[in-house]
């Protein structure tokens, strides 16, 4: 099989929490970044920008993250408490896509979401194809304002995904995916 769809066939999600050390080099981080920003972009708008977090940093946007949840909820047990601190530093790299979408006299604002989706997308297959191993969530820290001002973003902007990227630690096994004939359908039948 052609190995581009070999590894398109392949490629699963694995859970943030297993994925560890290595994860990807400086030079690995660059080619990443480049393969993520090339998908269709209508306008040359580059409605997307990245936030990378790695090292200490990670611990650093835990930090601030659990701060929040304490004071959103008063209640809030330590342990998850614990699991907002290690948020962002489950994986070796947490790469945040952030989406700049933007009213256009020519580009609606959902194609510049679906373009920034897409890099999502090209973010995890460019780490299967490295070696690595992915997995993209959100969570309420995507929904919440002072969240999003606390990890470096504008008001403007909104928390696409993160992408939690570093070597698997099991095997990921593959999920049901829908029939075909359950979501196929040909004009004109």
């Amino acid at each position: 099989m052609n190995a581009t769809l070999d590894l398109l066939l392949t490629r699963r999600s694995v859970p943030a929490q297993m994925l560890a050390a290595p994860g990807p080099s400086a030079d690995e981080l660059r080619t990443l970044l480049t393969i993520a920003s090339r998908v269709p972009d209508h306008g040359k708008l580059a409605p997307w920008r990245f936030i990378v977090f790695e090292g200490e940093a990670r611990v650093e946007a835990g930090r601030r993250l659990s701060e929040i949840a304490a004071v959103r909820r008063p209640d809030i047990s330590e342990a998850r408490l614990e699991e907002e601190r290690r948020r962002l530093s489950m994986a070796p790299l947490v790469i945040a896509v952030v989406g700049r979408a933007a009213e256009h006299v020519k580009i609606p604002v959902i194609e510049q979401i679906y373009s920034a989706g897409a890099v999502c997308l090209n973010l995890e297959i460019a780490a299967h194809a490295m070696g690595y191993a992915a997995c993209w969530l959100t969570d309420w820290p995507a929904y919440d304002a002072e969240a999003r001002a606390a990890l470096g973003l504008a008001e403007s902007e909104t928390l696409v995904g993160f992408i939690h990227i570093g070597t698997p630690t099991i095997t990921p096994t593959d999920r049901p995916r829908p029939a075909l004939d359950d979501i196929v359908s040909r004009f004109g039948d």
